[in-house]
């Protein structure tokens, strides 16, 4: 890592969206409106059969720092994170996810932080939408970890990571079609790195409607899996 202070590093924001027309606007308008520039915003439409598409595609045609994707069937999350990393130029990696916003100095205050700490990973605190509720409540408090062995105590969109750091401990795991997040950060605690949390809200995180909500046994048993360490079947 470059500790000048005065490096500006290229991040690569990514993004896998499906069907989320009615709140990918805003998180795209999230990214656009950050105030650190150096960055390129990376947004793979995973086989959406609604207009997210279209509404990506507009937003691709007003800022030129979007590169845009699609995948023909819906792959999932997992995959289409690595498909969008493998193309990704920039020195950091930071997570977005299509429901959620980055609060404009997100980039710019992660990456400062890491900086100063030699950090190859950080996580920050998120506020969850329409509450005054905050994400994580109380597990930013015991070191991590110590945490990951019972639960993630960690959200997913606030990830920034080197990529030098994704590609060596071989990016998410394809196994794991959900709790891809947990099982990165038990790779990056694997291989002796410390995952640094800044306990500054710097993200908005929507809990309604999504992947989680969605899908909670599954993530339950990836999940369970990740702690166990044991290999996934494929439970859809």
């Amino acid at each position: 890592m470059n500790t000048n202070s005065n490096y500006q590093p290229k991040i690569s924001v990514i993004m896998s969206v499906y069907n989320d027309s009615k709140r990918v606007e805003d998180a795209i308008l999230s990214i656009h409106e950050q105030t650190y520039k150096n960055y390129e915003f990376l947004i793979l439409d995973d086989g959406s059969t609604d207009d997210t598409f279209d509404i990506c595609r507009n937003y691709q045609k007003k800022y030129k720092k979007i590169k845009l994707f699609k995948n023909i069937n819906n792959i999932g999350l997992t995959k289409s994170l690595n498909l969008l990393a493998a193309k990704a130029d920039g020195e950091y990696l930071a997570r977005q996810d299509s429901d959620d916003v980055s609060l404009p100095s997100r980039l710019l205050t992660q990456l400062t932080y890491m900086k100063e700490k030699n950090s190859n990973v950080c996580t920050t605190r998120a506020i969850i939408r329409d509450s005054k509720r905050l994400k994580p409540r109380f597990a930013h408090i015991i070191h991590p970890s110590l945490v990951i062995k019972y639960k993630n105590p960690f959200v997913h969109g606030t990830l920034m990571i080197n990529k030098k750091l994704f590609n060596k401990i071989g990016g998410y795991d394809d196994q794991f079609r959900y709790s891809q997040d947990f099982k990165l950060y038990q790779d990056v605690i694997n291989n002796d790195e410390k995952i640094h949390f800044l306990n500054t809200v710097l993200y908005e995180v929507n809990i309604k409607d999504n992947i989680s909500s969605k899908y909670e046994e599954q993530q339950k048993y990836y999940a369970l899996c990740v702690k166990k360490n044991l290999a996934p079947y494929n439970y859809e």
